[in-house]
């Protein structure tokens, strides 16, 4: 960590590396200046740098307590920049714990979680975005989320905004000379190569948004939201989608009044479905708390699935507000009513020449409507993979190059939004000094992503979400 005189914090730092529990093997890792010392006192060895050592572990009364393998890192070439020191014991609650204290015994403090990436981060080893892969690929939930965090942690990402950031200073390097020389027979700042650089400029921000964006979702999981009218078939469709029997199904309107949760991968993207009650004039107060709760996932989801009970005399659509995400609209029960499975035009106009008498109840033009059963299972295929493409992510789960968070994303659409704001200025007043000034602010918004620039609080919220001993 950062002392407050603005040094390094100096403290030697230790940490069981491995997950709690019986296993095979066990590490216990020490980071900083006395790493070494006092992993000799505990071996009672010199161990050569990188040079696997088996020794007797000691605590500080001289007792054995476990018998492993001890490595050494001599900093800078380790992870953290520091000296390092592992020592692999046998994966037992009891002697891991043991082997932790004689080390805290020894001088060594406890570390913070993410104290090891943090001190890897500011010794220069590992940039943000990296330090934070590190940590989506301890939690990928996917195959394919895991290579994604791989290449962040190999640079692929911080790459990509870098390349954007050069780009951005060339430019205003480019403005800022043209204003220092204004004797020039030509003025370069209306020639037209400015515009043209802006706007080149702006099309890679769309491309590494959308990259971010995929690659966020990629790595967090998409959160999916199924609503619609009391017996409409919801928990049919979450235990179809989950192929597991989840939530309880009943012909009993308003049977669900908490929301049910489930995880699910789908092309390699991992989904969390969420069941929620049916929106209505609720009976009681335990089914108007469901319904809150209902319009609480709603606010938060990154797609809805509307679904309506297609056998139903009329179809019933469901009254809530407008929904800022994708909408895909499911008639369900088509085992009863007879409709072919497939998709369907989302037209209202054909929805009404088709005899579909409900009106669009989400304010948002759903672009994909689809006609399946929960109960055979009968066009939920044709339902999966609308999900990945109204997602956004179509075929992401191979093409998309990184990993990203929401933070990410955040930064880069508020640089995007800061150039935009830069055009607008330069093509109304042709006043370099202001866009000189404007790309600089885009230069630091972008930096704040890697962490060129950036506020210790941001650091520490972030460092804080890792896990103990990494």
């Amino acid at each position: 960590m950062i002392t407050t005189d603005g040094g390094l914090d100096l403290d030697t730092i230790a940490a069981i590396a491995t997950p709690s529990g019986r296993g095979g093997v066990s590490i216990v890792r020490i980071s900083g200046p006395q790493a070494w010392s006092i992993a000799q006192q505990i071996t009672g060895k010199s161990p050569q740098p990188r040079v696997p050592t088996v020794s007797k572990f000691k605590d500080a009364a001289g007792a054995i307590v476990d018998e492993g393998i001890a490595l050494l890192f001599r900093g800078p070439a380790s992870f953290t920049g520091e000296d390092v020191a592992e020592l692999h014991g046998h994966g037992g609650i009891v002697v891991t714990q043991l082997l932790l204290a004689a080390c805290l015994d020894r001088g060594a403090r406890l570390a913070r979680p993410g104290e090891f990436s943090e001190r890897a981060f500011l010794n220069n080893k590992l940039d943000l975005t990296q330090a934070e892969s590190l940590a989506d690929l301890i939690d990928a939930r996917t195959e394919q989320a895991a290579r994604q965090a791989s290449a962040s942690l190999r640079g692929v990402f911080s790459a990509t905004v870098n390349t954007l950031n050069e780009k951005v200073i060339a430019l205003r390097v480019y403005v800022e000379a043209a204003i220092d020389f204004p004797e020039e027979d030509i003025d370069f700042l209306t020639e037209g190569k400015v515009s043209e650089s802006l706007d080149s400029l702006k099309a890679e921000f769309t491309g590494v948004i959308e990259q971010a964006r995929q690659g966020a979702i990629m790595g967090r999981g998409a959160r999916v939201v199924l609503t619609g009218a009391p017996n409409a078939g919801k928990s049919s469709l979450l235990n179809c989608l989950a192929q597991n029997a989840v939530a309880i199904v009943t012909d009993v309107p308003g049977t669900t009044r908490d929301v049910i949760r489930q995880s699910i991968t789908l092309g390699g993207v991992a989904i969390d479905l969420s069941d929620t009650a049916g929106i209505r004039d609720a009976v009681d107060a335990i089914e108007q708390e469901g319904i809150n709760r209902a319009k609480t996932e709603l606010d938060s989801a990154d797609m809805v699935i509307e679904v309506i009970d297609d056998s139903a005399a009329v179809h019933v659509a469901q009254p809530i507000e407008e929904q800022r995400c994708p909408v895909i609209r499911v008639f369900n029960k088509i085992d009863l009513s007879g409709r072919p499975a497939g998709r369907l035009s989302s037209d209202p106009v054909e929805a009404e020449s088709d005899q579909l008498t409900a009106e669009l109840s989400l304010a948002h033009a759903t672009s994909i409507t689809i006609a399946l059963s929960a109960s055979t299972g009968e066009g939920v295929p044709v339902l999966e993979h609308a999900i990945l493409e109204n997602l956004g992510i179509g075929d992401a789960a191979s093409t998309t190059p990184f990993s990203a968070r929401e933070r990410h994303v955040t930064c880069l659409q508020h640089a995007s939004a800061l150039l935009d704001g830069a055009t607008t200025r330069f093509l109304e007043s042709g006043a370099g000094e202001l866009l000189a000034e404007d790309l600089r602010d885009v230069h630091h918004t972008l930096s704040e992503i890697t962490g060129e620039f950036g506020a210790d609080a941001l650091l520490g919220e972030i460092f804080s979400s890792f896990c103990i001993g990494k």
